[in-house]
């Protein structure tokens, strides 16, 4: 029997991610002649142009595996994946750890496109040359697209993060790195009796290394400073996304005019070109190198951190983080007085959550909070998954 699992987010908006070639290389071992029984036998002409011609008729067979480590308690053995699902969610499914998912992940070599999971897709847990594995088996029977707020193509495959979750990074989460605040170009006034702009106005910019008319920049207020906690040093700054606009007119200074605002516009903004770009295309899975940072700052400015807010570490690439790498958060042991043999105590940190970086600066990394069972503060610590 399928799992079905109700739908998580409203329709995905982004393009389809694209399993890594480190998944390839985990089953790289594997190919089509291991032995594996396929585990449904629903009518795989549901794949159309995906499949092959011998994927329903000559693949191997699929065999299904009970042990339940590393796998989630009550874990499915199949699973049909729904619209709003992301990676994640289909991994936490399966595993107990969801950053294990390249470890298990196998890509069906009679699947045509094998890196990719679309709505409908029936995932198997299997057993592969004697290791256990998730992989595509099927399409479900007279599989229906459930109605939604916007249109999701069928075509479009599952991210590792719900868009839902960071779309206020779009409009909060740039990081002027130290430095780059400075070079920057800037606003040096406004068209018009305007201390202030919103959309609409236009206003006069200096410094554009493109003023072709038409070129679009989004204008960023400079927020609070980053500060290292372990060292006190200044990492960056905090970039507020204010609006955008496209050039008029070029020259020094160029004219702007700002077609979307969500605050207004002052002199001394800086403008950077496009809009922050947001990859929700990669795999979970357990840093390469030892990681051991904190929070330094949280996106909207709240005190107390939960599941699926943004978050800033303070270790970047420098220190080896990468897009995907999924943090443990503990949260810091209060020092506490000894009441029986006096003075004071600081009690184990205690782990609060996970969260997974989607975003890698020099110095810093954006995070999104995946789990928290407990309250995550500012200063907390992340280190490599437990």
């Amino acid at each position: 029997m399928f799992l079905h699992k109700p739908s998580l987010m409203s329709s995905l908006r982004l393009p389809a991610i694209a399993l890594a070639a480190a998944i390839v290389m985990t089953v790289a071992g594997c190919s089509s002649s291991d032995e594996i029984q396929y585990a449904v036998s629903q009518d795989s002409s549901d794949y159309g142009s995906r499949s092959s011609s011998s994927a329903a008729t000559s693949g191997p067979a699929l065999v299904r595996i009970n042990q339940p480590v590393p796998l989630a308690e009550g874990h499915p053995n199949e699973y049909v994946v729904q619209v709003g699902d992301t990676l994640w969610d289909i991994a936490a499914a399966f595993l107990k750890d969801p950053w294990f998912w390249p470890e298990i992940w196998y890509v069906n070599p009679e699947i045509d496109n094998p890196h990719l999971i679309y709505p409908g897709d029936v995932l198997g847990l299997v057993y592969i040359a004697g290791e256990q594995r998730v992989t595509t088996v099927g399409r479900a029977p007279h599989y229906r697209m459930s109605p939604q707020a916007r249109v999701t193509q069928l075509t479009q495959a599952v991210t590792t993060i719900p868009y839902e979750s960071v779309a206020a990074f779009l409009t909060s989460g740039i990081v002027l790195e130290k430095g780059q605040a400075k070079k920057l170009p800037y606003l040096v006034d406004t068209r018009g009796d305007h201390l202030m702009a919103a959309a609409g106005n236009e206003i006069y910019v200096r410094g554009l290394d493109r003023d072709e008319p038409g070129t679009q920049y989004s204008v960023v207020h400079i927020g609070d400073p980053l500060i290292d906690p372990d060292d006190n040093r200044l990492v960056g700054y905090q970039g507020i996304w204010v609006g955008e606009g496209t050039v008029r007119r070029g020259g020094d200074p160029a004219t702007i005019k700002l077609t979307d605002t969500t605050q207004e516009v002052k002199i001394g903004d800086r403008l950077m070109p496009g809009a922050p770009d947001i990859p929700l295309n990669f795999l979970p899975k357990a840093p390469a190198r030892n990681i051991d940072g904190r929070i330094i700052s949280v996106v909207n400015g709240v005190t107390q951190i939960g599941q699926h807010q943004v978050v800033v570490l303070n270790r970047g690439a420098r220190d080896g983080l990468a897009v995907g790498d999924v943090l443990t958060v503990f949260q810091t042991g209060q020092k506490v007085k000894d009441q029986v043999k006096g003075g004071s105590v600081r009690l184990p940190d205690e782990a609060a959550g996970h969260v997974m970086v989607f975003k890698v600066y020099r110095d810093i990394g954006y995070a999104l909070v995946m789990e928290a069972t407990q309250a995550i503060h500012i200063h907390d610590s992340v280190r490599n998954p437990t």
